[in-house]
């Protein structure tokens, strides 16, 4: 497979952007980003773990462009207001002005914050992602989704903030732990799923390379995975429609990650890969799909290795209602409404608030039942 560093462009009028992909990248990143610049300096958020493998990497790579940074604790735990505002209060002291770039180097979690600091700092400066896990680069850094958790849900706190470029640099993923690495895979399989049967198709041949480190299947897989987020982002930006499909799985997810306290039992991608299993369930249990399609799904991600069941995630889990209960919480709920991403097969996912609560709930006894 070819290996050249590629480009896709969303298209979203004064607010578009290049999403690049390739090996060498943070390599590169002043020469990247100098076209931004209307003065060579940036300030970097990031991670303590991200900051200790990947930060002087990326003070090289900026060359003549002088980099401030600051690294938070690493996990889901940061992506709140305390860190975000130790960010934003950083970026202040720093003088960093609105013509200024700041630089959001990590997983989701810190493209999340920083983006969100970027977006309500002198009331918007520009922001360039450099996401460092494969959930990052095929997911969160493209879109223009930014911001932190509540006690009450993940992501009811932000602000649709566009980057001003990302650059998904394909060798960091080399120092992913397996564990973080599947876990980005569950959104990458999400997007097979969700519009692209072909894509799926070709992740059930080549995931076990992918997942083994074949540079060339994991720079087609997340240039894939870009391309189909940027088109739907480009019709509908702030998911007033289309760009709902891309939460196929999560309406499950959330609710789980919420009952898991947002710790580690539970990463994002795991969750995501737990619910696309279940909607599939859920999609045949209605009808709408054979029931090959949610066998499919279960033994690709087996296959992978990954979680597929409730059983699958450590600790007690809230019963049934309780989970329901907490999905009504997420932003997906219109007029109290949930609304679910079903499908009618593999690729075919659609969005929809017409879906019986009996069912639901019957899909979620039986899977905890089999914990």
């Amino acid at each position: 497979m070819k290996t050249e560093r590629e480009t896709v462009h969303v298209a979203l009028g004064s607010r578009s952007y290049d999403v690049r992909i390739g090996t060498g990248l943070i390599a590169r990143a002043g020469e990247e980003i100098a076209p931004l610049l209307a003065r060579r300096r940036v300030a970097v958020l990031t991670d303590e773990t991200v900051s200790s493998l990947h930060l002087d990497s990326l003070r090289a790579g900026l060359g003549h462009v002088s980099m401030t940074a600051l690294a938070l604790p690493a996990g889901e735990a940061t992506k709140g207001w305390e860190q975000f505002s130790r960010a934003v209060d950083w970026l202040l002291a720093e003088k960093v002005e609105r013509r200024d770039i700041v630089i959001a180097l990590g997983g989701g979690v810190i493209g999340d914050l920083a983006g969100f600091a970027a977006a309500v700092l002198r009331r918007g400066v520009r922001f360039v992602q450099i996401p460092t896990s494969l959930l990052a680069q095929v997911d969160s850094s493209v879109g223009g989704k930014t911001g932190i958790n509540s006690i009450h849900g993940k992501n009811l706190i932000g602000a649709f903030h566009q980057p001003s470029l990302v650059l998904a640099d394909i060798d960091v993923l080399g120092t992913l732990p397996v564990r973080d690495f599947l876990s980005g895979y569950g959104e990458v399989v999400k997007y097979g799923l969700l519009g692209d049967a072909a894509f799926f198709d070709w992740l059930e041949v080549n995931g076990p390379a992918l997942a083994a480190g074949d540079i060339g299947a994991r720079q087609y897989a997340v240039r894939r995975s870009v391309e189909m987020k940027a088109r739907i982002v480009e019709r509908d930006e702030t998911e007033q429609g289309d760009r709902a499909l891309l939460n196929l799985g999560h309406t499950f997810c959330h609710a789980l990650e919420k009952a898991t306290g947002y710790s580690d039992r539970l990463l994002h991608g795991e969750g995501v890969a737990i619910g696309c299993a279940l909607a599939f369930e859920l999609s045949q249990r209605l009808g709408l799909c054979s029931q090959e399609a949610p066998s499919r799904v279960r033994a690709h991600l087996k296959a992978m290795g990954m979680k597929v069941d409730l059983a699958d995630i450590p600790g007690d889990l809230p019963g049934a209602e309780a989970l329901v209960a907490l999905m009504g919480q997420d932003k997906k709920v219109v007029d109290g409404k949930l609304r679910f991403i079903l499908a009618r097969g593999i690729g075919e996912a659609f969005v929809t608030s017409d879906v019986p609560g009996d069912v639901v709930l019957s899909v979620l006894e039986e899977a905890l039942r089999g914990r």
